[in-house]
């Protein structure tokens, strides 16, 4: 879904925050003791002001398959406990509705408890929306475009322990309750929509679909802020079990794997390098709402709130297995102003050996940020980026991509 936010508040919030220390404070009281397991010189940081903070903002975006849109989001930012060393947590709370009667309500969630004991993360979000079908693999034609509406719940929950410093494990459970698929209109090519005659999706795939998984999960997560890092590592791998048992209507396992790294590349944070990886493998009777795409606001808690492949249309290329990579440079400009380029290449398939050179999906832009809070590094972006078989879309949004 390519998404154009009209964030109004941006331009008065500024006045609001210059009183506030900037991200390079680094006084804390000596009475306030550390989180066990981390030291007082953590990479974390130092950080004044623990007050919870609210940030509402307008949201207006045109798209094709739903027109104008307007609704609100909620950025709040805050801190569990006394302790300026522990990160602070983050939610998201969207909503929005179109000329074409789509909406969505979503809201995600990152949570450190006090001491950075556990570690929460997930979404809850409902979907009524309508985009294009394309169909399943990676050779898909832009002539098969379709339009396909349907309403979507996902719930998707992370509970994690610490058990060394910056290492938590756990266990995550997904729900997806996919509901009224309706796929009335032809396809581009003036054929009957691609979604009823794509001979790898089956008659049973295009009605209501109910998936349940559950299974371990284990984070690293060395970042020194979750919301704009500067420095760190962040690796996130966990397997999904969906059956039967556990309420899904489809069994099949996922297996997926998300590594991330941030290094300065000058003595200061003005020049940041992000690196991302994101593999994501089926086994099993896999529903194509399940399946692995590309695209750039897929978003959410299953791909732990990145977006991949700016450039390219959401869900343009899906299929059982994906691979993804993705590198951005961050430039400190002016003021509260960064620049930023990057560019991403990725491929699916139904096996990963049907991957070849030749058949790699490219992507890549540019963009600019302004940071909406220089005390929680809180951003808004807006990025400009084209790729393989989509025209150059603009997207605008809250914090950073990865």
């Amino acid at each position: 879904m390519r998404f154009f936010y009209l964030t109004l508040l941006s331009m008065v919030w500024p006045l609001h925050l210059a009183a506030q220390t900037p991200d390079s404070a680094t006084s804390v009281s000596a009475s306030v003791p550390p989180a066990p397991g981390i030291k007082k010189n953590s990479r974390f940081g130092p950080r004044p002001g623990s007050k919870p903070s609210f940030m509402p903002a307008p949201v207006v975006f045109y798209q094709q398959e739903t027109g104008f849109a307007a609704g609100v989001a909620v950025v709040p930012v805050w801190r569990f406990g006394t302790d300026t060393l522990v990160r602070k947590s983050n939610a998201r709370l969207i909503a929005w509705y179109s000329q074409q009667k789509q909406s969505t309500v979503q809201l995600i969630h990152t949570v450190f408890t006090p001491g950075e004991e556990f570690f929460f993360s997930g979404e809850l979000t409902r979907y009524n929306q309508k985009l294009f079908y394309y169909g399943v693999g990676n050779n898909n034609s832009s002539k098969s475009e379709s339009e396909l509406s349907y309403k979507l719940i996902i719930f998707d929950e992370k509970a994690l322990k610490r058990v060394a410093p910056d290492l938590f494990v756990g266990l995550r459970y997904r729900f997806t309750n996919t509901t009224s698929i309706e796929s009335m209109s032809h396809a581009k090519d003036e054929g009957a929509n691609y979604f009823l005659r794509d001979p790898r999706v089956s008659a049973r795939e295009r009605q209501d679909t109910r998936v349940s998984g559950l299974g371990p999960a284990i984070l690293y997560d060395s970042r020194d802020n979750v919301l704009a890092t500067y420095k760190g590592a962040y690796v996130d791998a966990h397997v999904l079990f969906n059956d039967k048992a556990i309420g899904s209507e489809y069994k099949f396992v996922r297996y997926q794997l998300d590594a991330r790294y941030f290094r300065p590349l000058t003595t200061s944070n003005n020049t940041i390098l992000a690196l991302q990886y994101v593999g994501q493998l089926h086994t099993g009777s896999v529903p194509f709402r399940e399946l692995g795409g590309l695209g750039a606001n897929l978003g959410g808690a299953l791909y732990n709130n990145a977006s991949l492949m700016r450039g390219i249309y959401e869900g343009r290329f899906r299929d059982r297995q994906m691979m993804t990579f993705q590198a951005e440079i961050r430039q400190k400009l002016f003021w509260r102003i960064d620049g930023v380029v990057f560019g991403a290449v990725g491929q699916v398939g139904n096996k990963v050996s049907d991957y070849s050179f030749d058949q790699t999906r490219l992507a890549g832009g540019g963009g600019l940020r302004f940071r909406f809070n220089r005390l929680d590094r809180l951003n808004i972006r807006l990025d400009c980026a084209g790729g393989t078989d989509t025209a150059p879309s603009v997207y605008f949004a809250v914090s950073e991509a990865f």
